[in-house]
């Protein structure tokens, strides 16, 4: 692992397998451990946590802030719906309550909810955590942000790692993922442009407020998601 000195957070270098090692620590901990993973869209998130739950197997659970997406019905009719995926389309008072409780040993297991981009909607209770879990691993887009209460997230996060990944090959990676699900190349391009890196910039803000920049050595290859029934709709 690579490490180079700033005023802000440790920028490292690292491979998955490293990162695997430090996260295997954490989990060593005698009291339960709350990793945040956050980076802008396109940036490797699910991909990491991926591996680290792969890799922990029972040590850790992964738990996504996208559980916590408003539903389609009520972004509609709050005039939200063309920009699903920005900070106010979520329930953040619901997911900061969760993180309480997922930071306590009180419940003998707490359900988490799961976001289903086949239907994008979210499946309530879909994630169980029991209280021997001693890693858990959130991801998400906004969990250092500081407003529209996203200010309440870190300080329940014992340790936030930055997925850095340059912004062309993000961009490359998320009109892939778009055509991949039916859009063609210039619709997907438009999507990610014109929302996606608007998300992205306020994404990007919060960076010096990790603990842990990470620049992946070898991301693996990500496998594609299962595309969603019927037109794709916007994330």
């Amino acid at each position: 692992m690579d490490r180079s000195s700033t005023m802000g957070p440790t920028a490292v270098t690292a491979t998955v397998e490293e990162l695997v090692a430090r996260a295997g620590q954490l989990a060593a901990r005698h009291a339960r451990t709350v990793v945040g993973i956050v980076g802008a869209p396109g940036a490797g998130k699910s991909t990491v946590c991926d591996a680290l739950g792969a890799a922990l197997g029972r040590r850790t659970v992964v738990v996504g802030m996208d559980g916590f997406h408003l539903d389609d019905t009520v972004l509609r009719a709050l005039g939200r719906r063309d920009r699903k995926g920005a900070p106010d389309t979520f329930d953040v008072a619901g997911y900061v309550a969760l993180l309480h409780r997922l930071r306590g040993t009180h419940d003998e297991v707490v359900y988490a909810p799961r976001f289903d981009r086949g239907i994008e909607a979210s499946l309530a209770g879909a994630v169980p955590v029991p209280r021997t879990v001693p890693l858990v691993v959130t991801e998400g887009n906004y969990l250092l942000h500081t407003a529209d209460g996203w200010q309440d997230v870190r300080p329940l996060l014992d340790e936030v790692w930055f997925v850095d990944v340059p912004t062309p090959e993000r961009v490359r990676r998320l009109v892939a993922r778009r055509t991949s699900y039916g859009d063609s190349p210039a619709d997907a391009l438009a999507w990610v442009t014109g929302v996606d890196e608007a998300n992205a910039a306020t994404v990007l803000a919060g960076r010096d407020r990790a603990d842990l920049v990470v620049r992946l050595a070898d991301a693996p290859r990500p496998v594609p998601p299962a595309p969603p029934a019927g037109p794709r709709r916007p994330s």
